[in-house]
């Protein structure tokens, strides 16, 4: 459902913009064949001006070839007694695949967007196995958890939530993530997202994505997918902001989503390339609530 509403979100203007012309490759398995076929003629029967293709398909190196965004959405969803460990390792196999496909055929700046839970991991996973395409373009989505925490303390302070500001998302899109009350100022997603990288952040602003943390300016372990404030030029790209006040609080829920990424990487050691593969010790179910 996720996918069928973004679709036409993207295809009618309101991702990328009303002047953006877009060619949409859609991925599915041999089961939901007859479902995106029947996507696809919605979409045509909708006449939108700027969609120039629709383009199907089951295999990740057909589908991706070319691409210039990459919304990796689809996941398996936790069974009867599955908890987040087990997830790691069943949805962990077809980010390695995916990102090895993109690795392939994908243009060389693709910007990938990982909505499949556990998000952070799968999204280090793909970047992993996709070593000729830049790490710092993989992104985790957390601008859910941003527009969440924005909606709570505007109800808090009697608000509308256009009035929340510089309101950012720490660490793993589980329990253990960190809305940032701290810095956030007071006077809907993967769409979300996307703009913030396609639209120039606003002065004093900021949002939340969980990338690559090599280089970070925060101390945290290199090698990890974790969230934390950024802001663009609006031409895709993105730096993550410096000096944002952190106080003893902020920093201890920050280190306890950091230990849980270093741990959710070990138990994927054998998913990743050169990785030294370590025992999983992953304990507590940490998935968010709602969430398979």
């Amino acid at each position: 459902m996720i996918s069928n509403h973004l679709v036409f979100m993207i295809a009618s203007g309101d991702v990328f913009g009303k002047d953006q012309p877009v060619s949409l490759s859609l991925l599915g398995s041999e089961r939901s064949r007859t479902a995106l076929e029947g996507v696809a003629m919605e979409l045509e029967d909708s006449l939108c001006p700027l969609l120039r293709e629709v383009r199907l398909g089951i295999d990740p190196r057909k589908v991706f070839r070319d691409a210039d965004w990459a919304l990796l959405i689809g996941a398996k969803p936790r069974g009867p007694g599955m908890e987040r460990r087990d997830l790691l390792d069943l949805n962990g196999q077809i980010y390695k695949e995916q990102g090895q496909a993109l690795n392939e055929v994908a243009s060389r700046n693709c910007k990938m967007l990982v909505v499949g839970n556990p998000c952070n991991t799968n999204a280090l996973i793909g970047l992993e196995n996709a070593p000729d395409l830049p790490r710092r373009n993989w992104h985790a989505l957390t601008r859910l958890d941003e527009n969440r925490a924005k909606c709570q303390l505007a109800l808090k302070a009697g608000k509308f939530y256009t009035s929340v500001t510089n309101m950012c998302i720490w660490g793993n899109h589980s329990t253990t993530q960190v809305p940032d009350f701290v810095n956030a100022k007071i006077e809907v997603s993967i769409a979300d997202h996307i703009r913030s990288l396609t639209q120039p952040t606003k002065e004093g602003d900021c949002f939340s994505t969980a990338v690559i943390t090599d280089g970070n300016p925060y101390g945290l372990a290199e090698g990890l997918v974790y969230s934390m404030p950024a802001r663009s030029k609006g031409d895709g790209d993105y730096e993550i902001i410096p000096g944002f006040h952190m106080n003893d609080w902020l920093i201890e829920k920050c280190k306890a989503s950091e230990d849980e990424l270093l741990k959710e990487r070990d138990c994927v050691g054998h998913l990743l390339p050169n990785a030294t593969v370590a025992q999983c010790m992953i304990t507590e179910d940490t998935m968010l609530p709602g969430e398979n």
